[in-house]
This record gives structure tokens, C-alpha cells and sequence, in this order.
């Protein structure tokens, strides 16, 4: 209408430009839009005369510089609202006009302006940009071309602030642009030129805004963007972005392109954009249907990994497949598409915030990659290594559940096939740079242990080539360094052995050099993976003889053409270089460092070896060369006590190397010691040596010992002054540490009888009148500097600076300890000081017990100023004193109880010396002793001891083996004490029953897996335990393994059942185990597979079936009802075989309890029909339970009237199981011919001949069949079974227990510390049910139908939160339900079911319901009817439940309700973005439609929709992927009654 009027104006207007001058005097909003509409009709209208026409264009003229310019400046900075918004749109409409009305002369004008506006800096920056963008297209001058399209693109570059400006220039100004030729150029040139070009997000935002001028459809155009390379080297890039608008706009481009190129049809390709590159753009007429449905695909992929949700994006995953078998020519086997878009959307996914998602991009590269055979090409090299790259970030590899413990996960197996597969299709020349870049990634950044370690393993099962140097020596040195931050210490040590692996299967070694190869075993850690005794050190050695006259030149020698090899050469050298010392020492001149003489040692026992294995093969003077390297280390032995003048860092170095090289040889693994120890460290070390080698040398070393007491007690006496010089003090600490090497050494070597000589008494003595905790003096600045020599202890010296400022307390610290030490080896040789010298020091007797409280007091002290590496000698002087001093002194011995503990839970993270310490605070908190007297008087001390054994356990869910530590050393004190008194092995076994729990807790102890982490860890433990021999850091590593258990198993397997002490414990754990499965019970009544709650019942059950053959009749008797209790109720199929099989061990044993027994059968069906399949399991091994009773045929009548009653029951599962039991029990009665039942005789034969022929075929029939071949009814015997290996393994792994609750029986037989008698006879399992394996049969207990499971296999692993389903099937009255309530209410019965049981919110259902009665749906189907008594479903649904039918259907239901609707002619649809998704507005209702929504969070399960029909989604135009399912849902309600209501009329 208004182009009427305004056509209407224009023809009788006799001057236009007057109306034009009149319509904007004044210019409001509606002025505004009638004039551009005004100038709209003239520009369209052709020429109307010239004078007419001159008329107009002058009219327009003034227009647009004396009106619509200074409206746009206004209009910017001008407060307003809609109406100021109206005005500015009209008014930009308006000049656009007069632009076109007046040419170019206007156009230039209008640009030259703006453009000095812009220049100028202004704030009119939006009204110049309007003002070039509706001149530009009519721009003419090259010069105002170019000035136009450098603006243009200076304002899409500007940064910060310049997001709003660079959106207006691509909305207004570009397009603009667009429209003219030689502007579009430079934009173009500027854009991806070859200047700079703008960051990606910018120039997508460009490229978007000229896409129609780029990428034009008709034809002869100008500029293609196809034929870019760079064009598409961004849109790649924009795929990948981080930022969502980006990766938008990146789409947008892609799609445009491929909807161009499908509709052209035609031949094209874009150029490559190097001279080694493909093309990655073509189109070709003859493979276009094959070209689309490759980029829709594509597309498809992109667009549903923007959901980041992985229950959405897992299905469409496998069309990944689809795409490389669309990209790869069968034929050529070569690359048909460029493989980098392959490689944007495994980028896309590495790069998602969701970390599913990512690791399922890992793994599927992995598989595919695997699994298809993928041309190799120069681009997809380079994809392959970025994805290698990417991988090693994210690599966490998982155990499959068809894995069993032990097996390599197979995210760690394909990585190493993959990086095998992917280093031998490199070209030779690019291997090692792209290993050197992939193992110099791995250092950048801290790892766990479980990556590093897989990664490692797939580096080192690379075919060996020699492709790293000394940049790759170092690059693994790095990896090794970051090893070392993880606590693990069994995968630290596996991962070190896998690197060493690696470094000699991929080291070039003629790049290398002896030291450079040396540095790196350096960094090796020998407690932990390069030890003497494994392969892997025989590995070693053979790769350097193998490779020994290859090795870079290190080592300048003139004996070349002798037979002596360059290992042995660079040893000599290294000796010799290692104890050379300077001219003078100076006072500069401190002690040796540890590390070179760990490289010196490690190096020669190599060469050492190497040559044992060279003279293998030929013969070599081997004593010779070794002689040659080690003849300067003896040269200076020999003269330590002979020259004086030797320099003392010579002295220092050469017994520092001895000291390693007798560790090395003799497997001992030390940490690095203090700075002045290692002297003292050599003589055990020397000891051992000399009396392994000859017992002959045995009275030397005891003269030794002797000569180094007695020299070391005068020493320290002379010293024993108030002021001491340095001199004094270091002669004093050095005494002390002489003693403590003496005490140890008669600790250590009881078969020497060191103890018997002279000298120890000396020792006593002295130890017994000392002071302890004296600590010294710090020597001042002046003093140190002084100078002196001190003889043999001016090594010290040597040491001044730094002792002034961090070493002397170190040396304090030891001087401490030492005396502790000393102390320790007194109590523990005499434990009642002083009582000895009674005759003549009468006073020392008396004061004994006071001597004692001053010793706890002192250890008390130095618990406080010692280091936490050094107390424990504290601790064992605690472990004899605190006993007899609990009863007089309770709370000083609570307060040492107290502090030993704030030590041992600070050490928890320090993994070298947190053992060595929680063993020794172990012995001394549950000494027997302090047990015994704790619980005498059940005071405090009792208590606190109970504290601390509840924060062991605490502590030890989180520490792997600290329960072992403590549980192992308490059950070996009270079961097979040292002492042989029989008063102190009573006494010792009394602390058992006092402190039971720790046998209870033990018993059903378990690691509590964290969800992300432990469970994993263990897998890999088990995995790298599995490797034995093959993985060195098996060897090696000492790691405490989950025996708490089996330790408290085997301790309760010794106990005796005549002994009254052990009576009463076994029947004390006992209550409390049945006490604690009755707890978890009442926790959580029904509880999951594997959960926590299930393993701890599993184990609770478990153990009291190990104790029940040692309990008395009376006993048993009293628990049995709790037994019986615990059947009737929820549990997991493994605990109820344990009940059952206690039942029926308890019935074979003492038949009287029968009685008990029937009363079970008694009570309603309401409490039974949750437990009656556990009675009848019973009842199917009643053979066995009668094996003791004389008197069979009463028992056996009484059985079959029980069963016979269960036979008719209305549950299916309940029929089996009595069916089951009565075919037992009925072939007991043919046996025993009981002749009661003669009469019943045809109808139980004729129904259990029935059951075996039932139905013919189906689930029945299956089931039954079932039932009988499982393990439990078929072959499992109650009797025979009974052993440690069914109870433990064999039986959890046939219920399908999880496998880290499977006890292996080697696992018993490792576990030496509780040794089982010889004549232990309850082992093994019989070979007929170990070999048998899991059943598909589970007991069922609930009366649920037990129906074919086949058909979910294939989703086990796709939504397991929501499966296994629930297999019960709504009510079979249900349409009658729906029919009846539709009556009810006067209301038709339509066709439309909404189905909305998937969603659980109470506002969205409230408005579903409101909406489905609205337009007249025939149902809503919920999950549950409680959610309309919700006030917020209330709230929504404004009283719409009470007309609209209700159906409850839970969401375990719905696959059969679907299947039951589809059968009735319904069309189940879906709404959900799927890949065959229908759009909205072009799908088609039926009329019998049922409608499913999905999940607000998750949509539809994946399981769900392959039982749909259809599924329809609604079409977006916005970025956010989803709407509100009440919206969605109303959307598709409203659409389905729109068609139903068109129908209707249309058949009228």
C-alpha cells in the first residue's frame, strides 16, 4: 500500500524534488521512512525528462550532505530509543538512495568526507562508515577505491577495543564493497594476500561478510574463493578455533563453498598452496553426488561436536569411518581428499573442554589408524605426527571390561603400534627429527605416573634404527627427570627401564660418546630400575659390547691396536680423572661429590661385566684390564695409614668410591649420604666383605671392633668439657658415630658373637652414664678461620664454611641420633639398665625406674629437635621404655604416643624414609607389652591406642601397605611370639581379643577407588607386575602389596577351635562381622554391583565362611537367625552364595537346626518374595545337608511340601528355583521310596517332564536351561569346594565379582609372614569348578523376569549409566487405562501419546502437561505420578492433570512400552538431533504418533533411539545448540495438531 501511495504522489507531483524538500521539513521518524521510501521509487523508476531528472538528482543532492549526513553524526551519540532508531535506519535507507540517484560525483564527495573523518579521529566513526558503505559501490577513482579498502580492512584489523567497529565495518561496509570490482581486490589482496593478514577471527568475520561476492553463483564471476589456497588454509584454521563464533563462521564459509560447488556441478580445483603439496579444495561433475555426501558428513561431524556432550557425539563417531573410506581411492590407494581435514576435527576434539571426549578422539585416531590401511602422504605425515603429539597430553589408557587384571590396556597397546607403525613409513631422514620433537614434548609438562609410563613403553617398542644423538641422549634424560615426581614408585621404575630401552634401541651411538652415555645411566636410579642383579643390566652391557669400538671418540688413547676396548679405556680414564686433586687444596677444597662417584662405580662394574661377557666368546686378560683402571684406587687404600702427606680429598674420593663400588657389588641401594658419613658408612661394608670371604678374618675383625670401641669412649671422654673448640667437637661426634657403627655391626651379625667380647660391656657402661640430646656448639666465624690441622680428622676442616651455615646442623642432628643408637643397642641387648652393676653402684639399682622416666623424657625431647629422618632409633628406645612405664606414668607415655604419630602422618608423603619410620613407630605403639598393659587397666592409653589404630586405617585408604605394615606386624606378635614362655604367648594372644577390630578391619579391608585415578593405578600395577622378569623395576622395587586380607585370613586359619582363648576371639569376630554386614544393610538397602557396599559384604561373608567350621554347636545356634536374617534380604548374587553356602555348611553339620530352617518358609509372601529364591537355593543342595541325619524320609516329606507350595508361585524366577529344588528332592524321595507321595507321583513327573519340554522355544525354556548348567546347582559342591581358592577366587570370579577382589591362591603362598602349618589341607579348588566360566545366569531375587539380555550387548559400553535396564514391562491394561480416564473425563480419545518419562523436572513437566491438554493430546506418560502432587508441577500446570490422562511408565520401561505402541500402529518418534533427523516443517505426522522427549541434560539415550522410528528436530538460526525441552516438546505438539487440523479440513 504505501508503494502505491507513494508511486501515486510521484506521478502528479509536478516538481519531485519539491516533495522530496517538503516530505523532510522538519525530519522525524515517520518523515524519514517516507522519504527513503520516496527516493526508493525514484531510483527505481528510470528517467522521468532531463530536467526532471536533473531536478531530482540536485534534490537528492542537498538530501544527502545537508540532511541524512548530519542526521548519521547525531544519530550516534545522540540519547534516544526506538523512535531515534527508526529515524537512523530510515535515514542511512534514504542516503543510499541519493547515492544512487546522483553517481558517482555524490559517491565521491560522500567518501572523501568520511574518509577525513576517519582520518581526523573523531567520534563519527559509525556515520563515516555509513557513509562509505553507501557510496562504495558507485566509487570510481582508484585512488578513493584504495583509501576506501584500506580503511576498511585497518578497522577489521584494530585490536582491543576495536570489536564493535571491526562488526560494523563487516556488516555495513564490506558488503558494500563486495559490490564493487577493484575495491573487492584490494580487500581480497589485503585479506589473504600476501601481506600480513588479520587474526583469524577477524578475517573469518571479513570473509563471512564478502561470502556473497566470493563465492558468487552465477557465472562469469570475477573472484572465486574456491581457487584460494590460503582461503582454505583459514577456514581450517577457523575450525579449530577455541572461540565458538569462529568456528561458526568457519561452517558458514565450508557450507557456502560445498552448496556452491554442488549446485555448479562443474570441474574445479583449487591450486596447491606449495610445490610439495596436494590440492585441498576439487570438485569434479562426475563424483559430485560422492563429493556431497563426503561434505555433508564433514559437516555433520563439526557440527555435532559443537554439543561437547559425549552421549550425543559417540554416535556419530563411527561415520568418521565413513569419511576415510569416501577420502581414499581404492584404486590408486592414494589420498582423494587432503587429509588436514581429517586432522581439524581430531584437533577439534583433543582440544574440547569435555575430557571424554577428547580420549575418545585419542582412541579412535588409534583404532582407525589400526584398523585401515591409510596412505601415506607428505600432508597426512605431518597430521599424524601433530596427533601424536596431541595424544601424549591426554593419554590416560583404560583396562576394557573384556580385560582381565594384568592385561595391557588397550589404549597403550595401539599407541605403541601406532608410533611403531607411523616411525617406519617416515622417510630415514625425518625419523629423528620427529622423535627428537615428540620426546623433547614429553618434557614439557609434569606428568602422572600412568602416561609417562605407556608413553615410554611405546617409545621403547619402536624397531630399533639409530636415529637420535646427543640432543636425543638428553632429550631422555629430561623424560627421566620427569619420572621422578611421581610417588609410584613401581611405574617410576618401569617407565626408567622402558626409557633405558629406548636410548639403546634408537641411539645412534657414532653421535654419542662414552661420558655423554654415562650421564645418562647417571640418572637412572639403581633401587629402583638399573640394578646389577636384572636383564635389563645384562641388556645394557651387551648393547656396549655390541656397539664398543662405535662410540664417538671420548678418549684419547695410543693403545688403539691393542685388544682392549674403548669401555674399559674410558673407565681407566675416569679413575684416573676422578682421583686426581689439585696442587693445593686451598680452603676452598670441600668434599666429593656423591654423583661422581656413583658414575665412577656404576661404570666400572659395567666394564667389570662387559668383559666377563666378552671372555664368553674369546679369551681376554680380564684381571688384567680390570687391574689397570682399579690399581690408582689402590694405590691410595694402601697408603692411608702409611703417608701422611696424602692429600685428604684424595683420601676423601678413593673411600668414597670404595664405599659405592662395595654397595653396587653387594645390590645395596643407598640414598645419597651426608656430607662427612661415608667413612663410617665403609666399615660394615669392609666387615661384611671380609667375613663373607673367610671366616679366617674373624678374629681381625673382632680386634677391630675392640681397638674402635675402646679408642672411641677414651676420645670422647678426653673431649668432655663445657667449652669446646672445633677441634674437640668434631672429635667428639666422630667418636660417637664410631659407636654407632659398632653397635650396628653387632646388631647386624649376631653369628659373629660380637656380643659376647669385652668390649661391650665398655659400651654399656658408657652408654648408661651419658647425657642424652647434648647437642653442640655452632663454632664462630673467627675460629673457622683460624686453620688447623687436626690429623686424621682434618677432613673436617675442610668443611668450616659450610658448617658456618647450613651443615652443622646437619651434623648435630646426627651426633643426636647416634647417641640414640648406642642407647637402642643397650635396652635391647640388657633391657634393665644398670641392674648389672649393682655391687659397688648400688645407688644405679634403686634408681632404675626414675633413669627410665628421664630416657622417655629425653626421647620426648628429641622427637622435637630431631629431623623426621632421624627418630627412628627414638622410636625403638620408646618400644622398650614405654611398657614399663604406662602404669606409673599414663600420660607421658600419651603424649609419646601423641607425637610419634604427628610424625609418621607429616612423613605420609615422603616415600624414602616414611616405612623404615612407620615400622619402627609400629613396634613400638603395639608392642605386646604396651598392648597388654593398655588394655589392663582400659584408661587412657587404652583409648589413645585405639585412636591411633582408626587413623592407621584411615590413613592407609589413601597409602597403599600401611594397614599391611601394621596388621602384619600384630598378627605375627600374637599368634607366633619370639618368646617361648607359655605365660607371654597367653598374654601376647589376650591383645587380640582386646584390640579385635584390627582383625575385623582387616578382614574387610579394600583400596576405596577414587573414580578417576586409583582404579586405574592399580590396573597398571597389575599390568606391570604381570611383565615379572621382563621389567626390571619388578626386580627391584619393594612395593607392598593389597595381603591385608590374606594376612588376617591366614591368622585366622591358625587358630584352634579347642583353645579357649582362640574360642572366644573367633566368636567375638564373628558378632562383629555379622554386626557390621547388618550396618551396611541398614545403610543402604539396595546397593550396586561392585559398589563399596557389595565388596564389603562379599568379604564380610567371605570370612565368616572361613571361621564357621571352628565354631562350637551352642554358638552357631545363637547366630544362626542372624544368618537366616541376613538371607531375607537385598543382596548382590556373590553374597548370597556365600549365605546360602553357610546354610548349608551349618544344616550338614548340626541337622537339629532344620527347625530354624522351615520357620523361614513361614512368613508372608510380602517378606519372602525378596528371599525366597535364597531358601531354595538351599534347598537344591538338600543331598548334602542330609548327609548326617539317619533318619532321612520325615525331613525329606516335610522339604517337598515346602517346595511343592513355591512351584505355583505367580513369579517366574520363583518357579525356577523350586522347580530346581524339586527335582533334587524329588529324586531323593525315589531313592528313599516314600511311599506318602505314591499318589503325587504322576503329577511331579508328568510337570518336571513338562518344565524340561516348556514352550518349545523362547525365553523360558532358555532360562530354564540356564539355571541348571550354572557353577552353583550343576557343579559347585558344598563339601568338596570348601577351600581358600573357591572361597577367594574361584567363586567371586564365576558371580562376576570385579577382578581386583579375586585372592589368587599364589598370592596365600607369597605371603610368607604368617606361615600355614604343613598339614593345612583347605587350598584348592577341585579342577571341575575352576575351570568352569561365568555363567549368564545371576540370581534374582526381586521376581523380575529373567529375559534375553542378547539384544543390549552392543550398548553395554554406550550409556552405562543408564544400563543394564530394568526388564519389567508396564501393565498390559494400559490402553484401557488410557480409554477409561478419557471417558471419564468427556473427553475423545485422540492419537497423540506425549511421552515425557525421561525428564525429571517438575516445572518442565508441569508445562508439558499443560500444553499436551491444550491441544488435546490423548496422554502424558511421566516417570512417576508423585511428581503432580510437586507444587511447582502445580504451579505450571494450572489444574491440566485433572483433564489430561496420566500414565506412569519408569524410564526402565520404556523400551518395552515403545515396542508395545509400535505394535498397536503407532509411529515412535524422537525429538533429537540425530544424523537422519527430519527437519520440522517438512515432516509429515501420522496420526497414531508417539512423541518421546528427552532428558533435559542428556537428551535421548542412545539405546532409545535405535527403537524410534523417527526422530524430528527443530531448525536453528542462533549459536546456542538447544532449546528448553517444555519448548521443544510444545513446538512438535503444536506442529502435529496444525497437520491433524489441516487434514480434517481438507477431508471435509
Amino acid at each position: 500500500m504505501e508503494v502505491v501511495l507513494a508511486d501515486a504522489l510521484l506521478s502528479r507531483a509536478v516538481d519531485p524534488g519539491a516533495v522530496l524538500r517538503a516530505v523532510c521539513a522538519p525530519l522525524s521518524a515517520d518523515g524519514a521512512e517516507a522519504l527513503r521510501l520516496l527516493l526508493q521509487r525514484l531510483s527505481a523508476g528510470g528517467a522521468r525528462g532531463e530536467a526532471a531528472g536533473e531536478a531530482v538528482r540536485r534534490a537528492a543532492w542537498e538530501l544527502a550532505l545537508e540532511r541524512c549526513r548530519p542526521l548519521l553524526r547525531l544519530g550516534e551519540g545522540a540519547a534516544g530509543g526506538a523512535e531515534r532508531l527508526r529515524l537512523c535506519r530510515a535515514v542511512r535507507g534514504a542516503l543510499r538512495h541519493c547515492v544512487q540517484l546522483c553517481g558517482a560525483p555524490l559517491a565521491a564527495r560522500l567518501a572523501r568526507d568520511a574518509l577525513d573523518e576517519l582520518a581526523g579521529g573523531g567520534t563519527g566513526a559509525e556515520a563515516a562508515v555509513e557513509a562509505l558503505a553507501a557510496a562504495a559501490p558507485l566509487l570510481e577513482e582508484p585512488a578513493l577505491v584504495g583509501r576506501c579498502a584500506e580503511v576498511a580492512l585497518a578497522l577489521v584489523r584494530e585490536e582491543g577495543e576495536g570489536e564493535a567497529a571491526a562488526a560494523l565495518v563487516a556488516g555495513r561496509l564490506l558488503p558494500a564493497l563486495g559490490g564493487n570490482g577493484p575495491a573487492l581486490g584490494r580487500v581480497w589482496d589485503g585479506l589473504l594476500g600476501r601481506g600480513p593478514a588479520p587474526r583469524v577471527g577477524r578475517a573469518l568475520l571479513a570473509l563471512s561478510a564478502l561470502c556473497d561476492a566470493l563465492l558468487p553463483r552465477g557465472p562469469g564471476a570475477a573472484m572465486d574463493a574456491r581457487l584460494c589456497p590460503r582461503f582454505w588454509r583459514l577456514v581450517q584454521e577457523g575450525l579449530t578455533e577455541r572461540d565458538g563464533l569462529c568456528r561458526k563462521r568457519a561452517r558458514y564459509l565450508l557450507k557456502r563453498a560445498v552448496d556452491l560447488s554442488g549446485g555448479q556441478a562443474a570441474c574445479m580445483r583449487c591450486p596447491p598452496d606449495g610445490p610439495d603439496e596436494s590440492s585441498l579444495f576439487w570438485w569434479s561433475a562426475e563424483e559430485n553426488d560422492k563429493l556431497l555426501q563426503f561434505w555433508e558428513t564433514y559437516i555433520l561431524i563439526m557440527e555435532t561436536l559443537e554439543g561437547n556432550q559425549i552421549h550425543v557425539i559417540k554416535p556419530v563417531l563411527p561415520k568418521l569411518n565413513s569419511l576415510y573410506e569416501l577420502a581414499i581411492s581404492g584404486k590408486e590407494g592414494c589420498w582423494l581428499f587432503h587429509p588436514s581435514w581429517h586432522m581439524c576435527i581430531y584437533k577439534r576434539m583433543f582440544e574440547s573442554e569435555n575430557k571424554s571426549l577428547t580420549k575418545e578422539g585419542v582412541l579412535h585416531f588409534l583404532e582407525l589408524y589400526e584398523t585401515k590401511h591409510l596412505p601415506n602422504s607428505l600432508g597426512f605425515s605431518e597430521v599424524r605426527g601433530l596427533v601424536l603429539l596431541l595424544c601424549i597430553s591426554y593419554l590416560k589408557p583404560n583396562r576394557t571390561p573384556s580385560q582381565l587384571m594384568g592385561a595391557c590396556p588397550s589404549l597403550g597397546m595401539r599407541l605403541q603400534k601406532f608410533l611403531a607403525t607411523y616411525l617406519t613409513l617416515l622417510p630415514e631422514e625425518e625419523k629423528g627429527g620427529f622423535l627428537l620433537k615428540f620426546i623433547q614434548k614429553m618434557t614439557n609438562r609434569h606428568w602422572c605416573a600412568v602416561p609417562i609410563l605407556f608413553l615410554s613403553m611405546a617409545l621403547a617398542y619402536i624397531p630399533a634404527c639409530k636415529v637420535l644423538g646427543t640432543d636425543g641422549l638428553h632429550a631422555l634424560r629430561d623424560v627421566l627427570q620427569c619420572t621422578m615426581i611421581t610417588h609410584q614408585i613401581l611405574l617410576r621404575g618401569a617407565a626408567q627401564c622402558y626409557l633405558l630401552q629406548t636410548a639403546m634401541h634408537l641411539t645412534d651411538v657414532e653421535k654419542v660418546s662414552l661420558p655423554e652415555v654415562a650421564s645418562f645411566l647417571l640418572s637412572l636410579r639403581p633401587e629402583e630400575s638399573l640394578r646389577r642383579d636384572t636383564v635389563l643390566w645384562m641388556e645394557l652391557c651387551s648393547w656396549l659390547q655390541v656397539n664398543d669400538r662405535c662410540f664417538g671418540k671420548s678418549v684419547c688413547s695410543d693403545f688403539e691396536h691393542q685388544e682392549i676396548s674403548s669401555l674399559c679405556l674410558y673407565v681407566r680414564s675416569l679413575v684416573g680423572e676422578y682421583l686426581k686433586t689439585p696442587a693445593s687444596e686451598g680452603e676452598n677444597c670441600f668434599m666429593p661429590d656423591w654423583f661422581e662417584a656413583k658414575l665412577v662405580a656404576t661404570m666400572i662394574l659395567l666394564a667389570a661385566d662387559v668383559e666377563q661377557m666378552r671372555n664368553k666368546s674369546r679369551p681376554c686378560p680380564t684381571a688384567n684390564i680390570l687391574e689397570a683402571f682399579l690399581n690408582p684406587l689402590l694405590d691410595v687404600l694402601m697408603k692411608l695409614g702409611t703417608n701422611a702427606y696424602i692429600p685428604t680429598l684424595k683420601t676423601d674420593k678413593s673411600l668414597q668410591l670404595l664405599l659405592k663400588l662395595l654397595q653396587t657389588r653387594s645390590l645395596k641401594c643407598s640414598k645419597t649420604q651426608d656430607v662427612f658419613c661415608f667413612q663410617f658408612a665403609l666399615i660394615p661394608e669392609i666387615v661384611n666383605l671380609c667375613l663373607q670371604l673367610s671366616s679366617k678374618k674373624l678374629p681381625t675383625v673382632k680386634n677391630f671392633i675392640s681397638s674402635l670401641t675402646n679408642a672411641s669412649i677414651h676420645n670422647f671422654h678426653e673431649t668432655d668439657s663445657t667449652e669446646l673448640k672445633l677441634k674437640e667437637q668434631i672429635r667428639k661426634v666422630t667418636s660417637i658415630a664410631s659407636l654407632t657403627v659398632v653397635c650396628e655391626l653387632v646388631d647386624q651379625k649376631p653369628e659373629a658373637h660380637l656380643q659376647d667380647l669385652p668390649f661391650v660391656d665398655a659400651l654399656k657402661r658408657f652408654t648408661a652414664f651419658s647425657q642424652f640430646n647434648e647437642v653442640l656448639k655452632k663454632p664462630s666465624y673467627i675460629e673457622e678461620k683460624s686453620g688447623y690441622v687436626c690429623g686424621g680428622e682434618d677432613f673436617f676442616c675442610s668443611l668450616c664454611e659450610e658448617t658456618s651455615s647450613q651443615g652443622w646442623g646437619r651434623i648435630v642432628a646426627r651426633y643426636v641420633r647416634d647417641q640414640w643408637i648406642c642407647l637402642r643397642f643397650v635396652l635391647n641387648k640388657f633391657p634393665m639398665l644398670a641392674q648389672k652393676y649393682e655391687e659397688g653402684t648400688s645407688e644405679l639399682s634403686s634408681l632404675t625406674a626414675e633413669r627410665s622416666r628421664e630416657i622417655l623424657e629425653s626421647a620426648l625431647e628429641a622427637l622435637t629437635i630431631l629431623p623426621s629422618d632421624q627418630v627412628l632409633p627414638v622410636f625403638d628406645c620408646m618400644k622398650v621404655l614405654v611398657p614399663k612405664l604406662l602404669n606409673s606414668l599414663e600420660s607421658l607415655c600419651i603424649e609419646a604416643f601423641d607425637l610419634a604419630w604427628k610424625i609418621i602422618s607429616s612423613l605420609s608423603n615422603t616415600q624414602l624414609i616414611f616405612w623404615s619410620n612407620l615400622k619402627a613407630f609400629v613396634r613400638f605403639i603395639f608392642d605386646n607389652e604396651v598392648l597388654a598393659t593398655a588394655a589392663s587397666t582400659k584408661g587412657q592409653a587404652y583409648a589413645k591406642i585405639k585412636e591411633i589404630i582408626l587413623k592407621l586405617i584411615d590413613m592407609s585408604t589413601t597409602k597403599t601397605g600401611v594397614f599391611n605394615v601394621v596388621l602384619s606386624h600384630c598378627c605375627q606378635s600374637w599368634i607366633l611370639p619370639t618368646c617361648d614362655n607359655r605365660g607371654a604367648v597367653r598374654n601376647a594372644f589376650l591383645n587380640a581379643g582386646d584390640y579385635c577390630e584390627l582383625i575385623t578391619e582387616g578382614c574387610v579391608f579394600g583400596t576405596v577407588f577414587r573414580r578417576d585415578q586409583r582404579r586405574l593405578i592399580q590396573d597398571v600395577h597389575a599390568f606391570i607386575e604381570s611383565l615379572g622378569e621382563k621389567c626390571a623395576a619388578n626386580v627391584v622395587t619393594e612395593r607392598d602389596d593389597h595381603y591385608v586380607r590374606i594376612c588376617a585370613i591366614k591368622f585366622l586359619c591358625l587358630l584352634d577351635g579347642s583353645n579357649i582363648l582362640h574360642k572366644s576371639f573367633m566368636e567375638d569376630i564373628v558378632i562383629k562381622l555379622l554386626e557390621k554386614d547388618e550396618l551396611v544393610s541398614r545403610t543402604r538397602t539396595r546397593y550396586y554391583a561392585n559398589s563399596l557396599q557389595h565388596r564389603i559384604k562379599n568379604r564380610v561373608w567371605q570370612t565368616l565362611l572361613v571361621l564357621l567350621p571352628k565354631l562350637d554347636q551352642n554358638f552357631l545356634c545363637g547366630i544362626l537367625d542372624k544368618v537366616f536374617q541376613a538371607g531375607f534380604g537385598n543382596n548382590q548374587a556373590s553374597v548370597k552364595y556365600f549365605i546360602e553356602w553357610i546354610i548349608i555348611l551349618s544344616l550338614h553339620k548340626y541337622p537339629q537346626f532344620l527347625t530354624k530352617f522351615w520357620d523361614c518358609f513361614c512368613y508372608d509372601e510380602e517378606k519372602l518374595k525378596t528371599s525366597i529364591c535364597t531358601f531354595l537355593s538351599v534347598l537344591s543342595h538338600f543331598d548334602t545337608i542330609l548327609q548326617n541325619t539317619s533318619e532321612k524320609k520325615p525331613v525329606v516329606k516335610k522339604a517337598l511340601l515346602i517346595v511343592l507350595q513355591w512351584c505355583f508361585n505367580h513369579n517366574f524366577s520363583v518357579r525356577l528355583y523350586a522347580l530346581v529344588a524339586l527335582k533334587k528332592i524329588w529324586a531323593m524321595c525315589r531313592m528313599l521310596d516314600v511311599e506318602e507321595f505314591e499318589a503325587l507321583t504322576p503329577v511331579i513327573e508328568s510337570s518336571l517332564q513338562q518344565v524340561e519340554n516348556m514352550h518349545g522355544t523362547g525365553n523360558a525354556r532358555r532360562n530354564w536351561q540356564r539355571i541348571q548348567d550354572h557353577f552353583f546347582f550343576a557343579t559347585f559342591h558344598p563339601l568338596e569346594d570348601y577351600s581358600l581358592e573357591t572361597i577367594f577366587y574361584t567363586l567371586p570370579r564365576l558371580s562376576e565379582v570385579a577382578e581386583d577382589e579375586w585372592i589368587s591362591l599364589c598370592k596365600f603362598e607369597r605371603f610368607t609372614d604368617i606361615p600355614l602349618p604343613a598339614a593345612f589341607q583347605w587350598y584348592r579348588s577341585r579342577a571341575e569348578l575352576l575351570d568352569l566360566k561365568p555363567s549368564d545366569w545371576s540370581q534374582q531375587d526381586m521376581g523380575s523376569s529373567s529375559v534375553d539380555t542378547d539384544g543390549q550387548t552392543e550398548w553395554t559400553d554406550v550409556q552405562k549409566k543408564i544400563i543394564p535396564w530394568k526388564h519389567s514391562t508396564p501393565s498390559s491394561d494400559l490402553d484401557m487405562v488410557l480409554q477409561d480416564r478419557a471417558a471419564k473425563l468427556g473427553k475423545s480419545n485422540s492419537r497423540l501419546i506425549v511421552v515425557a518419562s525421561l525428564i525429571d523436572k517438575p516445572t518442565n513437566l508441569g508445562g508439558l502437561c499443560r500444553t499436551s491438554e491444550i491441544f488435546g493430546a490423548s496422554a502424558l506418560v511421566v516417570g512417576s505420578l508423585h511428581y503432580i502432587q510437586d507444587k511447582q508441577f502445580q504451579h505450571l500446570s494450572v489444574s491440566a492433570e485433572q483433564w489430561l490422562p496420566l500414565v506412569e511408565v519408569k524410564p526402565s520401561q520404556l523400551v518395552d512400552y515403545l515396542q508395545q505402541k509400535k505394535t498397536e500402529g503407532y509411529t515412535a518418534i524422537g525429538v533429537e538431533q540425530t544424523a537422519k533427523s527430519y527437519d520440522l516443517t517438512e515432516y509429515c505426522f501420522p496420526e497414531k504418533s508417539l512423541l518421546l522427549l528427552g532428558n533435559e541434560h542428556e537428551g535421548i539415550p542412545a539405546n532409545l533411539i535405535h527403537h524410534l522410528d523417527v526422530c524430528v528436530e527443530i531448525p536453528q538460526q542462533g549459536i546456542i545448540r538447544s532449546l528448553n525441552v517444555h519448548v521443544s516438546g510444545a513446538l512438535l505438539i503444536w506442529e502435529y495438531t496444525r497437520q491433524q487440523v489441516i487434514k480434517h479440513k481438507q477431508q471435509k
